[in-house]
C-alpha cells in the first residue's frame, strides 16, 4: 500500500479536533490532573503521581499466578540527584481488579509511602558511601511502604514495614543494585510478592507520533524514545485464585484492571490519575477529556458520550487516512468496543476466539462497557511470544492484558486501521521500534533493573 500525505486534509481535521477539545472543555474537574506519559493538560509539573504504564499477565515461571505491574514517573534521567525520583508521600498508589463486570471495583491494592530521611541539615547527598544492603547506614535517604488489600468485606494490612528500592545512584554508589532490587522483594501472606522501586522504562516506542503521525511519510521511526530513562515501579505477584470473582479462576477466569493515583488535597484524598489500557488517554481522548478522564471512574465511561465516540469514530483512523490514505474503517467501530470497553468475545467479536469478555464469567452478572484492561488467566503463558499478541493469533498478549514484550503501539495503530475487522495487517504501519533496549527478566518482577548512565550517552 502507497503511503502518502495530504496535508490539506490534515490541516482540516486538525481544526476539527481544536473544536472538538474545546467543545469538551466543560467535563474538567477540579480533582482530575493527569496520567500517562505526560499527555494530559496538568501533569506535566506533577510527575510524582503520574501513571505511566500497566501490564496485567499470567506469570511465565509460575502459571498459577498473576503479575500485575504499575508505573508512574516517567521519563526518569538516570543522573537526576541529588533528591532522585523518590514516591509522593502524600498519595496513594492503587491497582484495581474489577472480577464480576459492572466495572465497579472489587478488590484495591493500595501501597502509601513514608520518608526516613537522615541527612539532616550538613549535607546533600542521598548516601554518603557504597550502599551494599536497604539498610546500610551510608543510604542516607528511603523510603517505606504500607501495602493494604481492600474489598468490600474489609481491609487487611499485607506489608507494614516494606523499604522501597532506591533510585540507582550510579556504580560507586551502588556497585550491586540487583542485590538491592532482590532485597526488596517482600512475600506476602498468601505466597504472593510484591516490590516497589525504580526500574528501566520499559514501554519501547518512538513518540514522534505526535509529529504529524511520524512526520507525515513515516519518516520519523524507528527511534525508541523512552531508552535510557527509568521510572517507578510497584509490583504484584499474587494466586489467581486472589484475584477471581468468587476465588475460582476456572470458572471465573477474566479480570478487568486499572491503575489510579490518589492525592490528599488537604482534606481528603481525590483520584487525580488514571490508567488502565495503554495510550487510550494520550491518543484517544481528546484534549478536553483528558483531565475528567483521570479523575473518572471505570464505572462512570459508559456516562461519558464523547469518550465512547472517540472509540467508535476515532481521530486516529479519520488521520491515517488523511495523512496515509489507509481508508478509515466504516462507523461506529464495534470492533474497538470490544478492545478497549467490553473485552473480545467469541459470541460477539471479530477476533474469533473466547478471550477477555468479562461475560465469559460463569457468575458474573450483566456487563457494563468500562475502559480496562482485561486479563484471562485461564491462558497459559505463549512458548513463543508474538510481539502483536491477539492480532498475530498469540492470545496470551495484549488485548488480552499486556505483557511487557507486546509492542502496544503497533497493535494499536493497526488495530485503528481495522485489523481486527480484516484479519490482515496494514503493511508498513509501525513504528519500527519492536523490542526493549534491555532484555526482561526470567522471574518477579522482571522489568528490567534501573539504568545509572546519562540517557545522551546511551
Amino acid at each position: 500500500m502507497e503511503l502518502r500525505i495530504n496535508r490539506r486534509a490534515l490541516v482540516g481535521l486538525g481544526l476539527a479536533a481544536a473544536v472538538a477539545a474545546s467543545s469538551l472543555a466543560v467535563l474538567r474537574t477540579d480533582s482530575g490532573i493527569a496520567s500517562s506519559h505526560r499527555e494530559a493538560p496538568m501533569t506535566a509539573g506533577l510527575p510524582q503521581i503520574d501513571n505511566t504504564d500497566v501490564y496485567a499477565f499470567v506469570s511465565p515461571d509460575k502459571p498459577d499466578t498473576v503479575t500485575l505491574l504499575a508505573n508512574w514517573n516517567g521519563f526518569q534521567e538516570p543522573n537526576g540527584g541529588p533528591n532522585f525520583y523518590p514516591w509522593d508521600t502524600r498519595a496513594r498508589y492503587n491497582v484495581k481488579i474489577d472480577n464480576d463486570g459492572d466495572a465497579k471495583t472489587d478488590i484495591t491494592y493500595q501501597w502509601t509511602f513514608r520518608d526516613e530521611d537522615k541527612r539532616g541539615n550538613d549535607t546533600f547527598l542521598y548516601n554518603n558511601g557504597p550502599v551494599t544492603s536497604l539498610n546500610d547506614p551510608n543510604l542516607l535517604y528511603r523510603q517505606r511502604y504500607t501495602l493494604k488489600r481492600i474489598t468490600p468485606n474489609g481491609t487487611r494490612t499485607l506489608v507494614s514495614d516494606g523499604i522501597a528500592a532506591p533510585s540507582n545512584v550510579g556504580p560507586a554508589s551502588m556497585p550491586d543494585y540487583g542485590t538491592l532490587r532482590a532485597q526488596s522483594i517482600k512475600s506476602l501472606p498468601n505466597g504472593g510478592k510484591t516490590f516497589a522501586g525504580q526500574s528501566d522504562e520499559a514501554f519501547f516506542l518512538d513518540l514522534r507520533v505526535f509529529d504529524l503521525l511520524y512526520g507525515g511519510n513515516l519518516s520519523e521511526v524507528g527511534q525508541d524514545t523512552t531508552r535510557g530513562y527509568n521510572v517507578n515501579t510497584i509490583g504484584l505477584q499474587v494466586p489467581a485464585a486472589d484475584l477471581a470473582l468468587k476465588g475460582d479462576a476456572k470458572r471465573n477466569p477474566v479480570i478487568g484492571i486499572c491503575s489510579t493515583t490518589d492525592k490528599f488535597n488537604g482534606s481528603r484524598y481525590v483520584q487525580v490519575s488514571r490508567l488502565c489500557n495503554p495510550l487510550v488517554n494520550e491518543v484517544v481522548a481528546p484534549a478536553g477529556l483528558k483531565d475528567a478522564y483521570n479523575a473518572l471512574d471505570p464505572s462512570k465511561d459508559a456516562d461519558v458520550a464523547p469518550l465512547v465516540k472517540r472509540v467508535t469514530d476515532p481521530e486516529v483512523a479519520r488521520l491515517l487516512e488523511a495523512i496515509y490514505g489507509i481508508k478509515a474503517p466504516a462507523t461506529p467501530r464495534a470492533d474497538l468496543v470490544e478492545i478497549f470497553l467490553t473485552g473480545i468475545a467469541k459470541q460477539n467479536g471479530p477476533i474469533k476466539a473466547d478471550l477477555n469478555s468479562q461475560v465469559l464469567n460463569k457468575d458474573a452478572g450483566k456487563l457494563r462497557p468500562s475502559e480496562m484492561l482485561r486479563l484471562n488467566m485461564s491462558i497459559p503463558p505463549s512458548k513463543d511470544p508474538n510481539r502483536l499478541g491477539v492480532l498475530a493469533g498469540d492470545l496470551q498478549g495484549f488485548p488480552n492484558g499486556r505483557r511487557l514484550g507486546d509492542d502496544v503501539v503497533d497493535i494499536e495503530l493497526q488495530a485503528v486501521a481495522g485489523a481486527a475487522l480484516t484479519g490482515k495487517l496494514v503493511p508498513g504501519l509501525t513504528d519500527k521500534v519492536d523490542t526493549n533496549d534491555k532484555p526482561f527478566g526470567q522471574s518477579f518482577p522482571y522489568i528490567p533493573l534501573p539504568s545509572n548512565v546519562a540517557v545522551n550517552q546511551r
